[in-house]
């Protein structure tokens, strides 16, 4: 029966791998047509998107797939294909900053301030595509990232019927651990897009691009979502999830107080039921016995006497 077991969950563990890995390779497939592996290939775009990733790792040593994404887009710029850069990434704490970081390394690079514009609500690759469409006005962009997160963001926006290409740049040696990483985030983007159909946390209002902008080189580029605006909206999810959670709770207390109220009523009845069948019980013992019936006299004759024969 163990042996059964372990058979039928090993299986079921292949037949998993084997839908995932098929599901990953089919996302590869439908979006191979969009992928661009040299610059002079790209189409010609107005937008190109950066999306974003940390600078450094928690060792803080450079991360090689922004190196290669920020390089990625000066290529881009420079050689006339896109002009303008969206950079869209998660500004989720003070000190962390994705497009703020971008921007700083493209002025570095000599790209001007007034063709960069910052989208701070990239929180996840469906935000970031999604966004583009709806914020930012843009329906035919260029996607500038690592072909395997190319290939996602493209499923994405062909599934929200967003015309997109991506110039996929080159990708660190170590990638093997990121591209495992790379399945279960397409799962999720599957269950994302087909199951919860999910829409990015924020919108905001419409802010095409291009438009007639001055910014100074110390000020951030579109205020898509600005700093205190993603405070507010943290807020509000914060309150949110606490609602949800002080609801939950409540649920929880009035669903116990019912079991204990059911229970104490239950015992009550049962206990009730028990002193009625002793008290049934102790009247049928104290009931006195029933007298025999009483022997029917005869008038004019002693019923004690005995009726004799013969002759004295």
């Amino acid at each position: 029966m163990i042996k059964r077991l372990i058979v039928g969950f090993i299986s079921i563990v292949i037949l998993m791998l084997v839908v995932a890995i098929g599901l990953d390779r089919w996302i590869s497939w439908k979006t191979k047509d969009y992928v661009y592996d040299e610059v002079q290939e790209l189409p010609h775009r107005q937008v190109g998107v950066v999306l974003g990733t940390a600078k450094y790792y928690r060792t803080g040593v450079p991360n090689q797939y922004y190196l290669y994404r920020i390089q990625g887009a000066i290529n881009a710029y420079n050689s006339g294909k896109v002009k303008y850069l969206l950079l869209s990434g998660d500004n989720a704490q003070q000190s962390y900053n994705e497009p703020m970081t971008m921007r700083r390394d493209l002025m570095a690079a000599g790209i001007p301030a007034s063709d960069i514009v910052l989208d701070y609500a990239g929180f996840r690759t469906l935000d970031s595509i999604v966004r583009t469409r709806k914020v930012f006005d843009t329906n035919d962009f260029l996607i500038i990232t690592q072909r395997f997160h190319c290939e996602r963001a493209l499923y994405i926006a062909l599934h929200m019927g967003i015309q997109a290409q991506c110039f996929a740049v080159p990708s660190p040696k170590d990638i093997m651990t990121v591209r495992v990483r790379e399945i279960f985030a397409r799962l999720g983007a599957l269950t994302d897009l087909y199951i919860l159909k999910r829409e990015p946390r924020f919108l905001g209002p419409l802010i095409p691009i291009p438009a007639v902008h001055n910014i100074p080189d110390d000020e951030q580029g579109y205020p898509a979502v600005t700093p205190e605006q993603l405070l507010v909206l943290q807020q509000k999810l914060a309150d949110e999830k606490k609602a949800a959670e002080q609801k939950a709770a409540q649920m929880k207390a009035a669903a116990q107080k019912a079991a204990i109220e059911k229970a104490a009523a239950d015992e009550a009845a049962r206990v009730q039921a028990e002193q009625d069948a002793k008290e049934a019980e102790d009247d049928t013992q104290a009931a006195p016995a029933t007298a025999p019936p009483p022997v029917p006299i005869v008038p004019g004759k002693n019923p004690f006497s005995q009726s004799r024969s013969g002759t004295h």
